[in-house]
């Protein structure tokens, strides 16, 4: 039990209990929110400083974020021809993982 417990983060089982989320970090999360966070902020400040004749621009994308195999099976999706969780449509945002997913993931 201990030994699994403290497998590290790339190993073939932690890849099947957790899908994808497995091959990020906590940095990879927070580094993907930051982006997000910019971009929004950016998307602001375009959208008060353009013309009001003008088109608005278009909202962004956040940064895609892997799916974990739980997430995977309740959205009702199968699995890739490799086994991993297949990605999200491209007009689909994938959801952001909370900081509880997070705190089980690493805890």
């Amino acid at each position: 039990m201990v030994l699994i417990k403290h497998l590290p983060r790339d190993s073939a089982l932690q890849r099947d209990l957790h899908g994808e989320v497995a091959d990020w970090s906590v940095t990879d999360h927070l580094l993907a929110a930051a982006v997000d966070h910019l971009a929004v902020a950016n998307w602001m400040f375009s959208c008060v400083n353009s013309s009001e004749d003008g088109d608005a621009p278009e909202f962004p994308e956040p940064v895609p974020r892997p799916k974990s195999t739980k997430d995977a099976e309740e959205d009702g999706e199968g699995s890739g021809p490799d086994g991993a969780a297949a990605a999200p449509d491209a007009g689909e945002a994938a959801p952001a993982v909370s900081p509880g997913q997070l705190a089980r993931f690493f805890g």
